[in-house]
């Protein structure tokens, strides 16, 4: 087996600190047992979705099927303009930002980033930046989101005990500089969070900024420092408009967190052959009521921090829970497809017994229940209802179960582990997971591995 970690992006050390989100770059060395790699790149891209218990679909759109020239304002597809200060914190507000448009114009909200960029599950404070990998975590575990106004912006303090108002069950991935897939996702589902490179400091001036056409492009090499949110494109935009000439015209409108006075009322474009936008883009593009499960089974609280694998395509994984608080039917599995084209079996299992051997997982396997399988077209996070719900006991141990393949990957299954980098607060001892490369013969992972297995669960009572 070969375990690949990944470590999210970087932070950015500035005068002005500024949290991003990054595509992290893979480091694979070959399958050589409990070897394990460093990364700073969940291998991905991500969804489209082959099922009839399919999620929320972006599907390929033609070029010809989508206008040359967006503008969500237009729709009332953009949330209000927001300002983080001086603070590290536009990871999560183009997060909660692109959030906010999905679910617009049919519902208005105000998430909190206090309560986000608070997250205790992390160490960074609010100066130290941040990325996607802690939004996601803290969305998918239902920590969040909450109300603005449950927990105010720029005090210093984040109250315990809120309940988050929305269910986040689907983040996904799109590929790098795929403009089509982007502008898909924004014509049909909302917000692009991405990210560039910025000397930008609030307002001041920089060579890559033009603030008579507030158009921006950077053609340097240095990464991304500053996330943004991608509402609209126009493909004709003049490529003179920019301080510095691009290759040809084309533009995306990006919503910034700097308030209103920057660019057009927070709104900026930038060119289409920037260096950095565009190279990681999340769609949250399945947002639920928050009353649509009862329970969330979960392990992975700080959430895809690396990835494990045999040095082959395929992997098998199973995570085992005890139900609590009464009967309940499991209706639906959560997991990371990793990279594109990814392809799925899930099942429960119920009644394993404790510390259960290579026999009890091949018995339990003949005895699998609710099994669905489908393949996505790129990477993400995606909740996929079983094909019926599967009854257990209060107190009754049950597995989720489950078979990856996904192409080119040796790494298949998401992990969460401790890199002890001083950015996440991991504790292995809350899960009970197992892995396996033919499905024969498992490890327990937290002993094994010192990691947990990114696999969720999600049930009603009865």
């Amino acid at each position: 087996m070969s375990v690949l970690f990944t470590g999210g992006c970087s932070v950015v050390r500035s005068s002005e600190p500024e949290g991003h989100l990054e595509s992290k770059q893979s480091r694979e060395t070959g399958a050589s047992r409990l070897k394990p790699e460093i990364s700073r790149e969940p291998e991905s891209t991500a969804f489209s979705q082959e099922t009839e218990n399919a999620a929320v679909e972006i599907p390929a759109a033609a070029g010809s099927e989508l206008p040359s020239r967006y503008d969500a304002r237009k729709d009332d597809r953009t949330a209000p303009v927001k300002n983080q200060g001086d603070l590290g914190t536009c990871w999560a507000f183009a997060s909660l930002l692109a959030l906010e448009s999905s679910l617009l114009p049919e519902e208005s909200f105000d998430f909190s980033e206090d309560h986000m960029s608070h997250d205790p599950n992390f160490l960074l404070d609010q100066k130290s930046g941040g990325d996607y990998i802690m939004s996601m975590a803290y969305l998918l575990s239902w920590r969040g989101p909450v109300l603005e106004e449950e927990d105010p912006y720029g005090d210093g303090i984040s109250p315990t005990g809120l309940a988050a108002v929305k269910h986040v069950q689907e983040i996904q991935i799109l590929p790098e500089y795929d403009r089509e897939a982007i502008k898909a996702a924004v014509y049909r589902t909302g917000g692009v969070q991405s990210a560039l490179y910025t000397t930008l400091q609030g307002q001041q001036d920089s060579r890559y900024y033009r603030e008579e056409t507030r158009a921006y492009y950077y053609f340097g090499t240095l990464p991304p420092n500053h996330d943004v949110v991608i509402v609209g494109w126009d493909n004709d935009y003049p490529a003179e408009n920019f301080s510095e000439l691009p290759p040809d015209d084309g533009a995306f409108l990006c919503e910034n967190s700097w308030g209103t006075e920057f660019g057009e009322a927070g709104f900026f474009y930038v060119s289409y052959y920037d260096t950095n936008l565009g190279t990681t883009n999340l769609v949250y593009s399945g947002v639920e009521p928050a009353d649509n499960y009862d329970r969330i089974y979960q392990s992975d609280q700080c959430g895809w921090l690396g990835q494990i694998g045999y040095g082959s395509e395929t992997v098998w994984g199973a995570n085992v829970y005890a139900a609590s608080g009464g009967a309940q039917k499991i209706r639906a599995a959560g997991f990371y497809a990793v990279d594109a084209g990814t392809e799925y079996e899930i099942s429960v299992v119920t009644d394993v017994p404790e510390k259960p051997t290579d026999a009890d997982w091949q018995r339990l396997k003949r005895k699998k229940s609710g099994t669905v399988s489908g393949k996505l077209q790129y990477a993400g996070y995606y909740t996929i209802p079983l094909s019926e719900p599967v009854e257990v006991p209060d107190g009754g141990r049950f597995a989720v179960l489950v078979e990856l393949h996904t192409p080119g990957a040796v790494h298949p299954m998401a992990i969460e582990y401790d890199s002890e980098d001083g950015r996440s607060l991991v504790d292995i001892t809350d899960g009970e997971g197992y892995l396996s490369a033919d499905g024969d013969v498992w490890e327990r992972v937290e002993t094994e591995q010192e990691c947990n297995l990114c696999l969720k669960a999600y049930s009603v009572l009865k």
